[in-house]
């Protein structure tokens, strides 16, 4: 797998990607390594970029703290392709799909693609609007759960609504585990 040509191709052609993809081993330590680990870089070191770097005209986010957050960002997104890939396989059972562990890691692997490149617009922080572009990876997890879990057509939207639901609250008590460490962590420093 070309890792560019793997980006285009599931940004522009989807479906026939998803195909493509369904007939590769589902392998976490393969795809982390040749695909996660190195487009889920791309949001925090492109924030980190112009939060330290180029910041908000003479504002600027100081180095240490940006790289702090910076590397919390990519460990929990890294994280997070494993949540969602387990969240995929329990409710494909529930919807009807095919639960399939190495299937739910690929769509969770590759359906945040979009957001992922999307993130390169925070580099130049009055660009961070256009992020919102990352929007289509909703798309992409939905063509992707409906060509390698395989749930009845009639509950694919269900499915992928099901999933975006379970992870946005996961990612709400995540949010609020850190920051309550992050938070605590600094109240002894006063």
């Amino acid at each position: 797998m070309n890792l560019v040509e793997r980006v285009k191709a599931i940004l522009l052609q989807p479906k026939s990607e998803w195909e493509a993809i369904a007939r590769e081993p589902g392998d976490a330590g393969y795809l982390f390594t040749n695909y996660v680990c190195i487009v889920a870089a791309i949001p925090p070191v492109c924030s980190f970029i112009g939060t330290s770097i180029i910041g908000f005209g003479s504002f600027r986010v100081g180095i240490v703290s940006g790289l702090l957050h910076a590397v919390i960002a990519y460990v929990l997104g890294l994280v997070g392709v494993f949540v969602l890939a387990y969240v995929i396989d329990f409710l494909a059972g529930v919807f009807g799909g095919q639960k399939n562990l190495d299937n739910a890691m690929k769509v969770a692997a590759y359906s945040p693609t979009a957001a992922w490149v999307a993130g390169v617009f925070s580099i130049i922080p009055f660009l961070g609007i256009l992020g919102i572009l990352g929007l289509y990876s909703l798309y992409l997890l939905h063509t992707g759960l409906a060509a390698l879990m395989k749930p009845p057509a009639d509950k694919a939207l269900i499915f992928t609504i099901a999933v975006v639901v379970c992870v946005i609250v996961v990612w709400f008590v995540v949010i609020g585990l850190v920051g309550g460490l992050l938070g605590f962590g600094m109240m002894g420093r006063y």
